[in-house]
């Protein structure tokens, strides 16, 4: 987006009555919320379809830790 195009989008919303303002950025904020939440779902869904088809663990953080050490043991190895 150009800082133009930017501008003249606030100066629009500047000529709005202040109950019509703050109609829209409330509006923006809700729908802002709702696309977060999708995408945080989204991430849900693949997190366990991963997990379903083991390509994630459960663990501790401390398991966590072992296992990248792990790994850069055995890719040092190589």
């Amino acid at each position: 987006m150009t800082t133009s195009y930017f501008q003249n989008l606030v100066e629009s919303i500047e000529t709005l009555p202040i109950e019509d303002q703050d109609y829209l950025f409330d509006l923006i904020r809700k729908r802002r919320i709702e696309k977060r939440r999708s995408e945080i779902a989204d991430n849900a869904r693949a997190v366990l379809t991963d997990f379903q088809q083991g390509k994630a663990k459960i663990g501790t953080v401390n398991d966590l830790i072992t296992d990248l050490l792990k790994e850069d043991d055995e890719s040092s190895l190589e």
